[in-house]
């Protein structure tokens, strides 16, 4: 007998599902989801939409297993995504860590207090855009602009009494114009990458349409501004009371723009500021840090390491006595970004099987043959990239995906890979930050404390950009 026939037989070659069948688990999560924002409200992203993702995952399983999948096909698809995604869930806990040591360290305190020095709420959310696309545009980095800059601006407009959703839009929006714009950031360098264009000639083109949608969001940002005066003396006063906020409790700050610059890895960039915002709460204030410690029988050394560690992993607990200072430093740790890592590796595992089983494919193929303009395939490739951001929940997956799919198209309809390129950055990058259980979603909510839901009106930049691209194409 030959060992041809000794092997057992194949099952059926996997086929891609009918539209009809496609459509099950899209419209599955959509039902869930807007049952999850229908019970829970802006709680939903605490459990009740990870819970919608997993059971969608599960009927998305269902529709493999009956176009000739199998389980052990689809399961390495959901852990494949999910490996993507771990340098976003490590980030995230570095961003946590930092954001109990600095709360510590007087490092936020500090930026708090010159920031209500300097700022006014006239212009404070034009400020806030230009400072963080400043900043990120140098870098290259919306992820550490919002981890750190934008976590100090949010205490400032605590202080002033100002919209915490308009802050965190105009945090986000800036901190995307210039990651959008850098040839430092990951997502402009694969945005050229995966549709075939030269890098500078890549953010050249987008900032045909970057500049208009900065300007369009500038002006609506002016006029949210709140008129009239603020008077900081007395909440100034109160925070350098409470804090040493001398220079250096900006080193931990200027420590992680420095290795930013220098294009370390966003993880240890990070993570090291974290570490430097404790060493310097241990120097500036120690017995801040002995009480975080909560532990009076130890002695001075080790209840310093014990606080220090606390703050990395649990956070910090502020107890000055005054109600607004608590609210704005009682935060942070490791543990405070669990339920966000819970909805990342949720999104990314029902992204992953329905990649794999072909549901992307076959809700793309139809709206790529439509499109027979230049209007129109601009107008498919956002849709379908926005698609994608939501299906995947990730935007590398939908920056490559659609990038690479239209690049026929965009070729047989005489279009340069720069325009593809373009309109890939102007949909993926900004509307990643708009998607609740998107990573980056999930990221600058669970970072700036503010629901994507809530913030995502005031997203100015991140909503217009999209929509110029669109209307560029016609």
């Amino acid at each position: 007998m030959s060992d041809a026939e000794t092997l057992p037989p194949e099952g059926p070659a996997p086929r891609t599902p009918t539209m009809r069948w496609a459509l099950v688990p899209i419209g599955f999560l959509v039902v869930l989801l807007a049952l999850a924002y229908g019970l829970y409200g802006d709680m939903a992203a605490k459990g009740a939409n990870q819970v919608a993702l997993m059971l969608t995952t599960v009927v998305a399983v269902l529709v493999g297993l009956r176009f000739g999948h199998t389980i052990d096909s689809m399961r390495a698809a959901a852990l494949e995504s999910v490996g993507v995604g771990l340098s976003a869930i490590f980030i995230l806990l570095a961003v946590g860590a930092l954001i109990g040591t600095w709360a510590m360290s007087g490092t936020l305190v500090a930026m708090v207090y010159w920031g209500l020095q300097i700022l006014s709420p006239n212009y404070f959310y034009v400020s806030v855009v230009l400072i963080c696309a400043a900043v990120s545009l140098s870098i290259g980095s919306s992820w550490t602009v919002v981890g750190t800059i934008g976590i100090g601006l949010m205490g400032v407009a605590a202080q002033m009494g100002l919209n915490p959703a308009i802050t965190a839009g105009a945090v986000i929006s800036g901190a995307y114009f210039g990651d959008k714009s850098s040839p430092l950031s990951d997502a402009t360098n694969l945005a050229a990458a995966a549709t075939g264009a030269k890098l500078y000639k890549h953010i050249v083109e987008t900032l045909w349409t970057s500049v208009p949608t900065l300007a369009i969001a500038l002006l609506g940002f002016f006029l949210l501004g709140s008129p009239g005066d603020f008077d900081a003396a007395g909440l100034t006063e109160s925070l350098a009371y409470s804090f040493n906020i001398g220079f250096a409790a900006f080193l931990p700050l200027g420590l992680v723009l420095l290795l930013a610059v220098l294009k370390v890895p966003p993880f240890l960039t990070i993570f090291t500021g974290a570490l430097a915002g404790a060493v310097v709460a241990v120097f500036l204030n120690p017995a801040i840090v002995i009480g975080a410690a909560d532990a009076p029988h130890l002695p001075a050394a080790l209840a310093l390491l014990k606080g220090s560690w606390t703050a990395l992993a649990t956070g910090f607990v502020s107890t000055t006595g005054d109600a607004a200072l608590d609210q704005l430093l009682s935060r942070g740790g490791m543990e405070s970004m669990l339920v966000t890592i819970w909805l990342i590796l949720a999104a990314l595992a029902f992204g992953g099987v329905v990649d794999r089983i072909g549901v992307l494919d076959r809700i793309l193929t139809p709206v790529l043959e439509a499109a027979n303009t230049t209007g129109r395939l601009i107008l498919a490739l956002v849709g379908a990239v926005v698609g994608t951001n939501m299906l995947s929940g990730d935007q590398y997956i939908a920056i490559v995906l659609p990038g690479k799919m239209f690049q026929n198209a965009f070729r047989k309809m005489g279009l340069a890979p720069v325009v593809l390129s373009r309109a890939v950055g102007d949909s993926a990058t900004v509307t990643s930050a708009i998607v609740p259980w998107n990573s980056c979603g999930a990221f600058m909510a669970a970072t700036l404390g503010v629901a994507t839901i809530d913030y995502l009106p005031f997203a100015f930049f991140n909503i217009v950009n999209p929509l110029i691209t669109i209307l560029f194409g016609f």
